[in-house]
């Protein structure tokens, strides 16, 4: 099963710039979108205009129009989908749990989620709400672990893991998407929930391989991008992750967001013993 996620930046937007032509190519069996900015009919209009036809959509837009919004797409039926993750998010287009049915007999269901953390402001009530979006994401996360869930939590977490992460990683120290506060909770994902970042574990030690480039300047083209949007997988899922990589595009010219899609592979009837993301 191939996961692709990006963070499209409107879908609107996108489609014109050719990013929905890029994700039908893609090879895709779930498509995961972040910043979706549009409600469900003009999201389902523009996946239908293009080479998504026909595709099953689970999406939460928001309360807000044109702010965040986020979705899952399958080739395969969605079963469920859940958009809480607690009462202080309600109706903010921030998360989205699916439950996607695998292909081969026998393979049962996959629990895939689309989320969007806001970017925040270190010292600031909106850097607060951002630690608390991410406490309530852990505490999923650690539920989901307990039930030994087949799970991958997939999005733009707007946070750089370690130094690696991003190129100027001195400059950033002590603002928002570098601090060690919200680092910790990704750490504890890894360390205390067992999850894994497959993206980082297949792809080996950075710098990079980096997910988003500001639109200014010569960010692109030099390379001074933050990777921010990931796959993590449960305890239960990531030793059958095989493959990932980023959609980085060829030039600037031919960019159709300012984040790249991470695409991952995951070998879901293979043995546990044969796969290659064990951690």
């Amino acid at each position: 099963m191939r996961v692709v996620t990006a963070n499209v930046n409107g879908i609107r937007a996108a489609a014109r710039r050719g990013g929905l032509d890029w994700l039908a190519e893609s090879g895709a069996d779930v498509i995961t979108l972040q910043e979706v900015r549009a409600g469900a009919q003009v999201l389902r209009e523009t996946l239908e205009a293009s080479g998504l036809r026909g595709w099953h959509v689970a999406d939460d837009a928001g309360a807000l129009a044109g702010r965040a919004g986020v979705a899952v797409l399958s080739l395969r039926p969605i079963h469920s989908w859940r958009t809480e993750i607690g009462e202080a998010f309600h109706g903010q287009g921030r998360w989205l749990e699916a439950e996607v049915e695998v292909e081969g007999s026998g393979a049962g269901r996959l629990t895939v989620v689309s989320t969007y953390v806001h970017t925040g402001q270190a010292g600031t009530p909106r850097q607060d709400e951002k630690h608390a979006f991410l406490e309530a994401v852990t505490s999923r996360m650690a539920a989901w672990t307990a039930a030994g869930a087949r799970v991958v939590l997939t999005g733009d977490l707007n946070v750089a893991h370690t130094d690696s992460d991003l190129k100027n990683w001195k400059g950033n120290r002590g603002k928002a998407g570098c601090l060690d506060s919200e680092r910790g909770y990704l750490t504890a994902w890894r360390d205390v929930h067992g999850w894994r970042d497959v993206h980082r574990d297949l792809h080996g030690p950075g710098p990079g391989p980096h997910t988003w480039w500001s639109w200014r300047g010569k960010a692109f083209d030099t390379d001074a991008g933050w990777r921010i949007d990931y796959q993590w997988a449960s305890p239960s899922l990531a030793p059958h992750a095989r493959t990932a990589s980023v959609g980085r595009a060829p030039s600037y010219a031919q960019r159709w967001s300012d984040h790249a899609p991470v695409v991952v592979d995951y070998d879901l009837a293979a043995p546990l013993e044969a796969t290659a993301a064990n951690g």
